[in-house]
């Protein structure tokens, strides 16, 4: 009898495991999007602008952006983010790029606060993007 209880037991909680793993699959919202998260590294940016998947947002100036920028991407300077809402999509998912990471965490944030629940920061920035030998466009 007390074999079976602990087999029971032991099955209960492997079923437990499983379920509770279930929650953790990158599912696709209703919406079609991609969930990225908060933070996402320029390879999975890159396939991500590759498959045509996300819109990527440089958050810099003119002037670096002119020097060399994401194939793709879109410039919104940090300063005129507020008044550029309306640019940028809700319907898939954004990642913020910057020249190491910084000034697109902040536009992350300040979007979050805003109400987009779509949008990453692309961690450390052009920098990192070079760093790993990703084409750049100009």
């Amino acid at each position: 009898m007390r074999i079976r209880a602990v087999v029971l037991g032991l099955a209960l909680i492997a079923l437990l495991a499983v379920a509770g793993c279930a929650g953790e699959v990158d599912a696709e919202p209703e919406t079609g999007a991609l969930d990225l998260g908060s933070e996402v590294d320029p390879l999975t940016v890159s396939g991500r602008v590759a498959e045509g998947t996300v819109t990527v947002i440089d958050v810099r100036e003119d002037w670096e952006f002119a020097e060399g920028h994401i194939p793709g991407a879109v410039l919104i300077p940090l300063q005129t983010l507020p008044d550029r809402l309306d640019d940028i999509p809700r319907d898939h998912p954004v990642v913020m790029a910057c020249r190491s990471g910084n000034r697109s965490g902040q536009a992350f944030r300040f979007l979050e606060a805003e109400g987009f629940d779509n949008v990453s920061n692309m961690t450390g920035g052009m920098i990192a993007w070079r760093e790993v030998g990703l084409d750049v466009e100009q």
